[in-house]
């Protein structure tokens, strides 16, 4: 199964550009399922009918699926937003802001990284397309499943050596703690959120199975965002594999004020060409017509593709890699384009065989060979768009 994931800051036009992607691939004979996560849902807005919180069928061999987080919540996460209600009330916060306090930050993110999970286990369709959130929030989504990994390491320590064998017995004699000890669905329920996510990052980050691609507009507020995505995504190792720069005015307007604005979206193309290369670049113009619909959407795929397969890896670098300088001194390399123009100093921390880095509010734990676990770490370096760590035997 493939899977493409299209980003990009709000209003350049990504749910358009996916949604023509996902009906392209279906009108070649793939079954294709295009699934939103961004709260604001536009999708079905975009393919001009009505979606839900299940795959809607849209057209031949196309479905179309808008996340419900409202829905996932009263499925999967009941028992624990009445646990943390009574714990707020038995505090005396009561009402809304105590039914709140059960929906943790990220959990719209964690819903959706659990369907991308069971699509692909589930094997049922050719394509996955992802319409993400903004890019900030896709950054956001994709940190989760480490982010939360001491969360969960947490909760499964707590039920085992506390809750099980020391409060929740005492529980039944001291009426007043059943406040305070949550029941076992409780810890069930946050273990199997959780886990229905293990792995998904290494699913993200195989490129035969998973691409991100960028959609941006001409301008130059979307390219320092855009490059800001692509540095965070190398650093998860993900990899992009095209982009799309949508809504780029006719280049023969005779009018002077089509043409002025024609020439500033030129500068700031040129920009993103050399800035990107040598990722693909696509251009699709401003139309004269709204982008709603089956018939302007295979007008937008005919634009990003023409006679090529949406489907095909357009460009596959690895972004994290190991290189032996010398006998005992090693370089570990992540890609990371934009990182000197980002004005941030990665943090380096290793630990056992982990190598953690951190860049501003974003950080990537990078599993290390077993050669490499026994080696220090001796300094960091940025080299031509790579940060580069270095590895020696220890004295």
């Amino acid at each position: 199964m493939r899977n493409i994931i299209f980003t990009g800051k709000g209003g350049v036009g990504k749910t358009s550009v996916a949604a023509a992607t996902a009906l392209k691939a279906a009108d070649m004979g793939y079954k294709t399922l295009i699934m939103s996560t961004d709260p604001a849902h536009s999708l079905g807005d975009s393919l001009d009918v009505k979606l839900g919180p299940s795959p809607v069928k849209v057209a031949e061999n196309l479905w179309g699926q808008e996340v419900s987080v409202f829905g996932d919540l009263n499925l999967n996460w009941d028992v624990v937003r009445e646990h943390f209600a009574h714990l707020m009330e038995s505090r005396g916060i009561e009402g809304v802001y105590a039914e709140e306090m059960g929906v943790l930050p990220g959990m719209e993110e964690l819903f959706s990284l659990s369907y991308i999970k069971r699509y692909n286990e589930q094997q049922e369709y050719d394509l996955l397309v992802v319409d993400c959130a903004p890019t900030g929030e896709t950054l956001r989504l994709l940190s989760l499943p480490e982010t939360f990994g001491w969360f969960i390491k947490l909760i499964r320590n707590v039920e085992k050596f506390m809750v099980k064998p020391v409060l929740r017995p005492l529980s039944k004699k001291i009426k007043k703690m059943d406040d305070f000890v949550a029941p076992v669905e409780v810890y069930d329920k946050v273990d199997n959120l959780f886990s229905s996510t293990e792995g998904i990052i290494d699913l993200l980050a195989d490129s035969s199975k998973t691409t991100m691609r960028l959609v941006m507009n001409p301008e130059k507020m979307v390219i320092k965002e855009s490059m800001r995505a692509l540095t965070y995504l190398n650093l998860y190792g993900i990899t992009v594999d095209r982009i799309t720069i949508n809504r780029v005015m006719p280049d023969q307007s005779p009018d002077p004020y089509f043409q002025k604005w024609r020439a500033i979206q030129q500068k700031y193309i040129d920009q993103i060409s050399e800035a990107f290369a040598p990722i693909p670049i696509t251009e699709v113009p401003l139309f004269d017509d709204e982008v709603v619909g089956l018939p302007m959407l295979r007008r937008v795929g005919e634009k990003v593709y023409g006679d090529l397969n949406p489907l095909d890896v357009f460009f596959n670098e690895n972004p994290i890699d190991i290189k032996k300088v010398s006998d005992g001194h090693y370089k570990v390399r992540v890609r990371l384009p934009f990182m000197e123009n980002m004005g941030l100093e990665p943090k380096i921390l290793k630990l056992g065989d982990d190598l953690t880095i951190r860049i501003g509010d974003y950080q990537k734990i990078v599993a290390l060979p077993i050669f490499l676990a026994g080696m220090e770490s001796t300094g960091a370096s940025y080299e031509d768009k790579w940060l580069s760590v270095d590895f020696e035997k220890a004295k």
